[in-house]
């Protein structure tokens, strides 16, 4: 076994596999760019390393870097993680040829593998089954489009090399493939540095159910089971789980051993996925229907391994050490069983509601539920940030991934919900309520799944309001008040609870909460009651407020407004108060009114970056007339490329950036003179 290794990574798999290698006694060294100097990764490692600036092309992505801070460091071997050099043909090589053990297969099948079109001939030779498509060298953009036509609508445009969603397209129409494909192009050559693309069928309501297989240097290759990614957004996954609800023993085993022929026939080493897209043509009601395609086959450790090791209780990353240092694999296919049922949750600094913008800022509050590091009986929490860390634009919107298990589905669903509602992250946008509403619909608590379950289920988890108007504004007022009262001296002049000799005296609030300005009035009584009315006219909801804190100078309180009870924590940032209740969470943000009272409308015309980034592209020119819809612009941001679209006809009459400029969120890209009817 080594004694010391390399993680040429960051974040939560940096975290996550020092801690595998302090259990095993081996000694680990971290690199870092200079945005991670401070970073969790490099505390949980033994050393750690500076390998340059924040891009990740200046530091994670710079091998010879790397190779050079592995041999300073005395150390044996080098893990990837996943991401970056992870499926680096070049880099694995490189390993070899300075004498350290890379952790991961051979470059050999990283190469077979890490071009989908040439992993699709192989496969065929294997007989392992495909998607019809096109899968050739010629890329010509005239050949493609024919392709396409060929195939039939829909098609599925893939950057050839790569994966996580990045150079992917769907295009429903041949009009809008040529668009679809630049876009692709430009995407696959920023990420991997290769615009090659292969098209494929569009599968009609398709799962994604990918096999853990595992191979050694003794030509011994098991697959670890299964595992459902059907949830996602914009081709990348939200919700794992395994097993996937529906398999059958006898599917389980057909497709176990097909993704054993697929690594078989790369000569696999060590972890890999192999991933499928799988057809329901008999319905989410006849999962013993279900036929399945080879989609690609990923060369190294994945995101959602945890769910594997919930389900087998294996420690994949020993494994990984293990298979490296020449060791046989632990346990033979006959070996291996699945016990109860694990879900993972990945929380990304995104805006669901914005089209799932990622998001950046810091990490004012940052609560996780009670957990395991990473033994789990029943709930595990792997992240690489700490409360106070910044969610920076340089790398990916992947805050942390929350793992449950439990003996059943039902179990693991109810552990899932409870844990997120324990996590209370304030500083930025997060898609946490979002993935309680997934967890809570009827499709995902029903395992009627597949890849567009989010698309289709957009009513009830879009736009929603879990906690409610009256309660969250009671809430905010609550805790303005204890914190009001946390600052008042002894002296009884300096009190603000509101008390008068006589008569009633009132306060008035005001509020944000989803778009829309609201108004509360507090009504101090001489009783010391209280009574708050929320809204005004005929909507507007009265009754009497109590709360109480659950412990002194804490942020949870025990809440009662008119009928309605629950427990609430509340966190105050400045204007903004952010509300987390059982039911959901909520923010609002505090209106001065003296302060606004002369607000006016908003300025129309202007063309703003929604999050930060870096101009990758205009579509159009000083001058040119366009219409509503147009893409007017590309920014690249955390690897995924956003397109601006005019919101009217008009006119642009300016462009305030060049290609390639970094913005600010908010930043006024270009100028439209708007041709409002």
């Amino acid at each position: 076994m080594f004694k010391k290794i390399l993680i040429a990574n960051r974040g939560e798999i940096a975290c996550r596999v020092a801690a595998t290698a302090r259990r095993l006694g081996i000694k680990t060294v971290a690199v870092h760019s200079d945005a991670d100097a401070g970073a969790k990764h490099v505390a949980a490692c033994d050393e750690a390393i500076h390998i340059g600036g924040s891009a990740p092309k200046d530091s994670y992505l710079r091998w010879p870097a790397i190779l050079e801070a592995a041999q300073a460091t005395g150390a044996q071997a080098i893990h990837p993680g996943y991401g970056f050099l992870s499926e680096n043909e070049e880099f694995a090589q490189a390993c070899a040829a300075a004498g350290l053990v890379f952790i991961g297969p051979p470059a050999s099948a990283i190469k077979d593998m890490g071009l989908k079109a040439e992993s699709k001939r192989l496969m065929e030779q294997a007989q392992v089954p495909l998607v019809p498509g096109y899968h050739g060298a010629n890329q010509d953009a005239a050949l493609l489009q024919a392709e396409a036509d060929r195939i039939g609508y829909p098609v599925l445009i893939k950057a050839s090399a790569g994966g996580g969603g990045k150079g992917m397209r769907a295009v429903d129409r041949s009009e809008d493939f040529a668009a679809a494909l630049a876009s692709c192009q430009r995407e696959a050559s920023n990420s991997f540095g290769d615009d090659a693309v292969l098209i494929e069928k569009y599968v009609q309501r398709p799962r994604h159910i990918e096999i853990q297989v595992f191979g050694d240097q003794h030509g011994n290759i098991v697959y670890l089971f299964e595992r459902d990614c059907s949830v996602q957004r914009r081709h990348q996954k939200v919700l794992e789980e395994a097993p996937a609800p529906g398999m059958t023993p006898e599917l389980r085993a057909r497709m176990g051993e097909a993704a054993v022929a697929a690594a078989r026939a790369v000569n696999y080493v060590g972890a890999g996925t192999v991933e499928f897209i799988v057809e329901q043509p008999g319905g989410y009601e006849h999962p013993e229907q279900m036929k399945f395609y080879f989609m690609e086959m990923n060369t190294r450790l994945q995101v959602e391994h945890p769910v594997t090791e919930a389900i087998t209780g294996l420690d994949l990353v020993e494994w990984q050490l293990r298979v490296a240092a020449g060791e046989p694999l632990p346990l033979a296919q006959e070996q291996l069983q699945i016990k109860g049922h694990a879900i993972e949750a990945r929380i990304c600094a995104e805006n669901p509601e914005r089209q799932f913008l990622p998001a950046t800022g810091r990490l004012d509050r940052y609560r996780k539920p009670a957990h395991d590091s990473f033994r789990i009986a029943s709930v595990r929490f792997d992240d690489g940030v700490r409360e106070g860390d910044a969610i920076s634009p340089f790398y990916d919107s992947m805050v942390a991934k929350l793992i449950v298990q439990g003996d059943t589905r039902e179990q693991a669903l109810a552990r899932l919900d409870e844990a997120l509602a324990q996590t209370h992250i304030v500083g930025l946008a997060t898609n946490v309520q979002f993935l309680r509403q997934v967890v809570r619909s009827e499709s995902f608590a029903g395992a009627r799944l597949d890849t567009a379950l989010i698309e289709r289920e957009r009513a009830a988890l879009f736009g929603q309001d879990p906690v409610g108007l009256p309660l969250a504004v009671a809430a905010a007022v609550a805790q303005t008040l204890l914190a009001e009262r946390a600052c008042q001296g002894p002296d009884p002049f300096s009190k603000t609870d509101g008390w008068r000799s006589h008569g009633i005296f009132a306060r008035r609030f005001a509020f944000d909460y989803l778009g829309e300005r609201v108004s509360a009035t507090l009504s101090y009584h001489r009783d010391a009651a209280l009574q708050l009315t929320v809204g005004e006219g005929a909507t507007a909801v009265s009754g009497p407020l109590q709360f109480t804190p659950r412990q002194p100078g804490d942020w949870a309180l025990d809440i009662a407004f008119g009928t309605q009870r629950s427990r609430a924590t509340v966190y105050l940032d400045g204007e903004r108060v952010e509300v987390f209740t059982p039911q959901g969470a909520a923010q609002l943000v505090e209106v001065d009114l003296l302060a606004h009272a002369g607000d006016s409308g908003a300025e129309g015309g202007r063309l703003t970056a929604p999050m930060p980034g870096k101009v990758v592209a205009f579509l159009v020119a000083a001058g040119e007339r366009v219409a509503q819809g147009q893409p007017l612009a590309v920014m690249e941001a955390m690897k995924m490329e956003h397109t601006i679209a005019a919101p009217a006809d008009g006119v642009v009459s300016e462009l305030l950036y060049a290609v390639g400029d970094q913005v600010g969120d908010g930043a006024e890209l270009l100028k439209l003179e708007l041709e409002l009817a």
